[in-house]
């Protein structure tokens, strides 16, 4: 290659073949997109995937939808966005480490939380509940349902168009591709297992998970440290740090997280070196065919984040204040949903025009999982304040 010779596709797709480990997906073997366009010049099918993401409405509307607390709660806490971007960088090490594809990696990661409701897991749980004789609804499938459809931004398809291997890849399991199928959202290839990039995304999104919600806790005081204390994960992350004294306690905290998360890291790249050596898998699909992630913590490990799980469960997420949130956000979302199912044409347009072949459940519920909480209320303060300008 010249000095000045500007690095293309397919030298992009050459250099995946070579570094890239057998068992890593690789975009010049692409399973391909379900409407045909043009490759592009400078960029790989996973490269353009994920720019897709990115410049989704979906993608930005994550921005105001909430991770724990309401949005409303304060602009200092984590939001569905920037979990994402955390969880994608948390990915992006595992997966290079692993000589694992990139690119595909952070397209799952940031397409992820997608079809993620307002209001965070309750409104999912609400969501789920009224839609439970009308086809129900699962955030995985939603993400599926957003960029293969819900997405308009090309004349000649709805959705983004993206590569076999990123749909695919947002299901955590195969019961989720088998009912992806039947709700004719397919055809996908059955699988045991994920293949190792989405492995990698779900496992990301744990890390992220956890530990930037054990932050927002310990942030907001709903969670101390005097607790945490009884945590061993915690211990072990904060003995490097405990005769510090003069430590201000926020770098103190942050140091701490971030030395969980480099715990956690570590173990999970170690712990899944030795499962691939021991599987001997030699394709991508290897990892598809076997019953159990390769992509793992070790059992101690698995053991400790348990301990802490179960503590942010009954201490943060089951915390009065958390539970008021929670409570609101699933009255908000019934009220919406009671209001526009009783009167579907005051649904804007492009929602009504979808009534007659998609039905009335169906079309409210994208509605509403596609709302920001800032959006959520809005809506709810125009049909129930009387002084408020609908």
């Amino acid at each position: 290659m010249t000095l000045y010779r500007a690095v293309r596709r397919a030298d992009l797709e050459a250099q995946e073949m070579k570094l890239l480990a057998p068992y890593a997906v690789k975009s010049r073997q692409s399973r391909g997109r379900a409407h045909e366009e043009p490759e592009h010049p400078y960029r790989t099918a996973f490269q353009r995937d994920r720019d897709r993401i990115i410049h989704s409405t979906a993608f930005r509307r994550l921005e105001y939808k909430t991770q724990v607390f309401v949005n409303h709660e304060g602009d200092y806490y984590r939001t569905r966005l920037t979990h994402s971007l955390e969880a994608a960088q948390i990915a992006r090490t595992i997966a290079k480490v692993l000589r694992l594809n990139v690119d595909l990696v952070e397209t799952i990661s940031l397409a992820h939380d997608l079809g993620h409701t307002p209001f965070g897991h309750a409104g999912e749980d609400e969501l789920r509940e009224l839609m439970k004789d009308s086809g129900g609804f699962d955030h995985n499938l939603q993400s599926l349902r957003i960029v293969d459809f819900l997405e308009e931004r090309y004349p000649g398809f709805r959705g983004l168009n993206l590569t076999y291997e990123s749909r695919i890849g947002l299901f955590k399991h195969p019961e989720l591709v088998e009912e992806a199928e039947r709700r004719g959202m397919g055809p996908f290839e059955r699988i045991r297992c994920p293949f190792l990039e989405s492995q990698v995304a779900d496992l990301a999104d744990e890390i992220a998970y956890d530990n930037h919600d054990l932050d927002d806790g310990l942030a907001s005081g709903l969670i101390t440290e005097t607790q945490l204390s009884k945590i061993a994960l915690w211990r072990e992350a904060a003995r490097r740090f405990g005769t510090q004294r003069t430590l201000h306690p926020e770098v103190r905290r942050y140091q701490v997280i971030r030395g969980l998360i480099n715990m956690e890291v570590s173990d999970l790249i170690d712990r899944s070196l030795k499962n691939l050596r021991k599987s001997g898998i030699r394709d991508a699909r290897g990892a598809t065919r076997l019953d159990q992630f390769l992509i793992s913590f070790t059992p101690e490990l698995t053991a400790k984040r348990e301990e802490l799980r179960a503590f942010l469960k009954t201490q943060l997420y089951r915390h009065y204040r958390v539970i008021r949130m929670t409570d609101k956000a699933r009255r908000f979302i019934r009220a919406l949903f009671e209001v526009y199912l009783a009167r579907p044409e005051q649904l804007p347009p492009g929602s009504q025009k979808r009534l007659s072949k998609e039905g009335a459940h169906r079309v409210i519920c994208d509605y509403i999982a596609g709302m920001t909480d800032r959006y959520a209320q809005d809506e709810y303060k125009k049909f129930f304040e009387p002084y408020e300008k609908v």
